[in-house]
């Protein structure tokens, strides 16, 4: 075995996705960050940060990968503590328009909703992997729905796009694992009035009072929510752009920017304009510096082969907790780069989802390398497993090819 195998293992096709997500983000921010470095004035501090983890999260995922798919439901113990942990940031943590996501400790700032959503995910997938029979549906939906609620509710008092991100990756992964239709509809149906209600109090309650309620972020949300919803056509004579969609329209002057083949990587003008081209718009500026083929769909492309390699990965184990632990990962990167996307292009308000792997960030890199870890993690064990099977088979074929030995006695005896 050469030493690019012996470092470099389980599934090629997921190894050259992320490798192919870092260099593009690599050129993209270090283009984006223009900004940054602005504020800094030092050229090189903004792209330097995010190579580096980059470089970490790549030793992470080389960590990640090497150790037995069994062993990572150790992380789904974590997922009460990471309750706290949020919270914890809610209450001490930094804040940054009006959120408070961010928490230092030992020196380290991190955001604890990310762990968050790795615990979840790990969670459910063990819980699933239980489910022996149709008698264990009962148990299984609610030891998922109590969890995701709690996990989902403390993430929304500043995060309201992300808890509703996962709260839906919830109900993804008990479709999968295949929870009684009936239970799910009738939650589907009370989240959907829910849901509803939620929207009708946002609207008609006066922005004076939302900023004194619990939610601080209430009237970021209404604001988002219904001027995206009353939004007029870029088209119209009478649009201009305000500080309402100051973001989603230079994100669209991006877009239109470059076109079908780009203006070539560090020729972007938007990207010193939008205050996020870094992270929550960086699709924006990949569009118009790479163009729609190679950029926007290229992209594109790369998370949907991720999505379909991962289904491959998940179907080939054997084992339901690897299954579910693959199908969980890949539901959270997939989901979350194309809530970013859809942003960009103006299908739904401005979330705050950075791209996974994509956007400049910190805590979420490196939990999006333990993601990439992980499913390469179960495709080694794979691999591992179908090598035992065809070794055994080889040995089976062997030993049919070996004509049976005939004791001398007996010959003497027939004779």
């Amino acid at each position: 075995m050469n030493p690019f195998n012996k470092i470099f293992r389980g599934d090629r096709t997921i190894w050259v996705i992320f490798l192919f997500l870092a260099l593009v983000s690599i050129i993209e921010v270090y283009s984006a960050s223009s900004m940054l470095t602005f504020q800094t004035d030092d050229y090189w501090r903004p792209i330097s940060r995010h190579v580096l983890f980059l470089f970490i999260g790549t030793i992470v995922v080389l960590a990640t990968h090497v150790i037995p798919p069994k062993y990572f439901s150790v992380i789904g113990i974590c997922l009460v503590a990471t309750w706290g942990l949020v919270l914890a940031a809610h209450y001490w943590g930094g804040r940054t328009n009006d959120a408070s996501r961010w928490l230092t400790l030992a020196g380290l700032k991190f955001q604890p909703s990310e762990v968050a959503k790795l615990c979840l995910i790990v969670y459910m997938a063990f819980i699933l992997s239980k489910k022996k029979s149709d008698d264990d549906d009962e148990n299984t939906f609610w030891w998922i729905l109590i969890a995701g609620i709690i996990t989902c509710g403390v993430i929304f008092i500043d995060n309201g796009s992300t808890a509703i991100l996962l709260f839906l990756i919830v109900l993804l992964m008990m479709f999968i694992g295949q929870i009684s239709w009936k239970r799910l509809l009738s939650l589907l149906a009370v989240m959907l009035i829910l849901m509803f209600g939620a929207l009708a109090i946002l609207k008609n309650t006066p922005d004076d009072i939302l900023r004194r309620s619990p939610l601080r972020r209430s009237v970021t949300w209404k604001h988002r929510i219904f001027d995206h919803q009353n939004k007029l056509s870029v088209t119209d004579a009478t649009f201009e752009i305000n500080d309402k969609n100051f973001q989603e329209s230079h994100g669209y002057i991006a877009i239109a920017n470059g076109g079908v083949f780009g203006r070539f990587p560090g020729n972007s003008t938007e990207r010193d304009v939008l205050p996020q081209a870094y992270s929550d718009f960086i699709y924006a500026i990949i569009i118009e510096e790479m163009g729609l083929i190679i950029g926007g769909l290229g992209v594109l492309f790369l998370y949907t082969i991720l999505f379909i390699r991962s289904g491959i990965i998940a179907k080939r184990s054997e084992k339901n907790f690897s299954k579910y632990l693959v199908i969980g990962c890949s539901l959270m990167l997939v989901s979350q780069a194309l809530a970013n996307m859809a942003v960009a292009v103006g299908l739904i308000p401005v979330t705050g989802q950075p791209m996974p792997l994509m956007s400049r960030g910190g805590t979420s890199t490196l939990i999006t390398c333990v993601y990439f870890g992980i499913i390469l993690s179960v495709s080694r064990d794979n691999l591992a497993q179908e090598r035992e099977i065809e070794a055994e088979l080889e040995a089976e074929k062997a030993r049919e090819m070996v004509p049976e030995i005939v004791p001398e006695a007996d010959v003497v005896a027939n004779s």
